[in-house]
């Protein structure tokens, strides 16, 4: 008997004292679990995901000091933004390998948030209609463009993100004056999400679009969508001089994170080459390990030069961005 009482309370022990780590994650389990699996395959550290595309910030602050939440998993820059604004991160530690592993304008000076993935924010155009194009974010307030264009609402994160680096290279008063030069050649009221405009210029309501590179990816891989790829080119922004805006998913530490330890080693692994290339494949994103290759796929759309400006000065100018597509009326 007292031999079974000891097996019990060994089982018991060991359970209590195994190590999790609790993600909340914006991000599609289906594009995460492999990443997360490797982890507990090569640490023996378990993961626990809650995933939802809206409220988890919130549901953070609800729970305050009582939240399970270790790390979340943003799918843009400005979530991340956001959760260190509103005190809800703590820095990590691990800085010496993450520091080696993604440069330093993408990841925060204070150690709160770090990118993960790169996304490359395109510029679309019809194939049959416009053929490849050599152009320019600026390019698309020309006339020439008049009735041409189809994007996302300019409040989304991605467009917001574009804008505010739109301000910072380029100053306030000259971005509004490009805002309203892109609304004015906009060939219907800004809707939908990325895939829509590349449908749109598939069907001929406009010959160009705003989009992240990675649905390119995801529409080739929709047997339904494949047309809609097919019918455009994929353009690389501003390549003779300071090169293409870049976006980012990634990843902070919760505040008041109830496993520290666990979460700090998941933040520093999920910058390695293992994880990196995991995310390289499954999301076709760009991997922010510069020695880490793209995909097979994304490897054949071509080498491009890429803005290189701090995400924190981006950053800077997000209110401004959104001040100004009020201003101009950019979504009505």
């Amino acid at each position: 008997m007292r031999h079974i009482v000891m097996l019990c309370l060994l089982s018991i022990s060991t359970v209590s004292f195994a190590e999790t780590v609790n993600v909340y994650s914006f991000r599609q389990p289906f594009l995460i679990e492999p990443i997360l699996e490797s982890f507990t395959k090569e640490t023996g550290i378990e993961t626990q995901v809650i995933f939802a595309k809206k409220g988890l910030i919130q549901r953070i602050k609800r729970e305050g000091k009582l939240s399970p939440a270790d790390v979340v998993l943003t799918s843009n820059f400005s979530k991340l933004l956001q959760l260190k604004t509103e005190g809800l991160t703590q820095p990590f530690n691990q800085t010496d390998t993450i520091n080696k592993n993604v440069p330093s304008q993408f990841r925060d000076s204070e150690a709160h948030w770090v990118a993960l993935t790169k996304r490359v924010r395109n510029i679309y155009s019809s194939k049959a209609r416009l053929g490849k194009l050599d152009i320019s974010y600026e390019d698309l307030a020309n006339p020439t463009y008049k009735g041409k264009i189809c994007t996302r609402s300019g409040k989304h994160p991605y467009n917001l993100g574009l804008i505010a680096s739109m301000i910072a290279h380029n100053g306030e008063a000259q971005t509004k004056v490009w805002l309203k030069g892109v609304k004015n050649n906009l060939a219907r009221k800004p809707q939908g999400n990325d895939r829509a405009q590349v449908k749109a210029i598939k069907e001929g309501l406009c010959d160009v679009s705003l989009g992240n590179s990675y649905y390119l990816g995801k529409m080739l891989n929709d047997k339904k969508q494949i047309p809609w790829a097919n019918a455009v080119e994929l353009n690389f922004p501003n390549q003779a001089n300071r090169g293409s805006h870049i976006n980012v998913s990634g990843a902070v530490i919760a505040k008041y994170s109830p496993n520290q330890k666990a979460a700090q080693k998941l933040l520093a692994y999920l910058t390695t080459n293992t994880a990196q290339a995991l995310y390289a494949e499954l999301n076709m994103e760009y991997p922010v390990k510069v020695d880490v290759a793209p995909s097979t796929l994304v490897s054949s759309w071509g080498a491009f030069k890429e803005d290189s400006i701090p995400l924190e000065d981006v950053a800077a100018n997000i209110k401004t961005a959104l001040k100004l597509t009020d201003q101009t009326k950019f979504d009505l």
